[in-house]
């Protein structure tokens, strides 16, 4: 998996993004969504090398050749997330029918005052799993994210709730790690998404759909250090209001032995992605990764 993520340039204006927040909350959610179809429309006919990237995807995802209303699907998936996150940054969160699973591994930990990992991925939608985290009682939650290749929507999406900025925990930074670690010995939750590689020399290999790819490395090892639970968590979008998160039990303790470091590492990491695979399979159109994953266009 390359890093070509982070030097995609993000679509659209200010503009038309602060439009399409402005539609969403004064004319209503089934005037907002009936934008989406011309808009996804466009993207699909002239963003060629976001449609080249994703088609490898949804080609193994879905076990056939795929045609435009696959591509479409996959778009307006994405376009629906988004305008979905933004009812639940503005506290709209009834509105929609989320059908929880595993919770309980969760709550059973955060009862006993232990921090958590929660480890997730550009499946579906992490910010529905963020707003059934901040409704739990006395639960700290920070979001270990990358968001510098985002701008736009990152400022829009703060402006309409300034709290969720004091909830991100920015990657890279001098005390990011102090952050995380306070957190979580404060009994806290810390979430992070695996399936992004920010530097290749942080790399190690694993196979994602019968293909070599590079998931990023780091993740584990972080893991293995704070020995907390680690809980993986998949928000997928299922069509209109509809949503089904899933939580499970990864590991009470990532263990890896320093003598055998990446190799281990490695281990760990080949689990995440067969289980992100899982999920892939059963929602191709939730993953939001569009950009030459496997690194097969040079």
């Amino acid at each position: 998996m390359s890093e070509g993520w982070l030097q995609q340039r993000e679509h659209g204006t200010r503009i038309a993004w602060r439009f399409m927040v402005w539609m969403a909350l004064s004319a209503g959610r089934p005037a907002a969504r009936a934008l989406l179809y011309p808009i996804c429309l466009y993207y699909l006919v002239f963003s060629w090398q976001t449609r080249r990237a994703i088609q490898p995807f949804l080609i193994r995802a879905l076990g056939r050749p795929i045609g435009w209303q696959d591509l479409y699907r996959q778009y307006h998936c994405f376009a629906s997330t988004l305008l979905d996150r933004t009812y639940l940054l503005a506290g709209k969160a009834s509105s929609f029918d989320v059908d929880i699973r595993g919770l309980d591994l969760l709550n059973d930990r955060l009862a006993r005052g232990q921090g958590c990992i929660l480890l997730g991925s550009h499946l579906g939608s992490f910010e529905i799993v963020r707003t059934i985290g901040l409704t739990l009682k006395d639960a700290e939650i920070k979001v270990l994210m990358y968001e510098h290749n985002t701008p736009m929507i990152r400022d829009n999406f703060h402006s309409l709730n300034p709290t969720i900025a004091e909830t991100v925990i920015q990657t890279g930074s001098l005390d990011t790690m102090l952050q995380v670690k306070e957190c979580l010995d404060r009994g806290g939750v810390v979430g992070m998404l695996a399936d992004r590689l920010v530097k290749q020399d942080q790399a190690t290999p694993c196979t994602f759909f019968g293909k070599p790819a590079r998931f990023p490395a780091g993740t584990m090892w972080l893991a293995s250090i704070l020995k907390v639970p680690v809980i993986l968590f998949f928000g997928l979008y299922r069509g209109g209001n509809r949503y089904e998160v899933h939580f499970e039990l990864f590991a009470e303790e990532v263990l890896v032995d320093r003598r055998h470091r990446d190799r281990e590492v490695q281990q760990w990491t080949q689990r995440y992605a067969d289980r992100l695979e899982h999920y892939c399979r059963l929602t191709a159109d939730n993953w939001f990764n569009f950009y030459d994953f496997w690194e097969e266009h040079g």
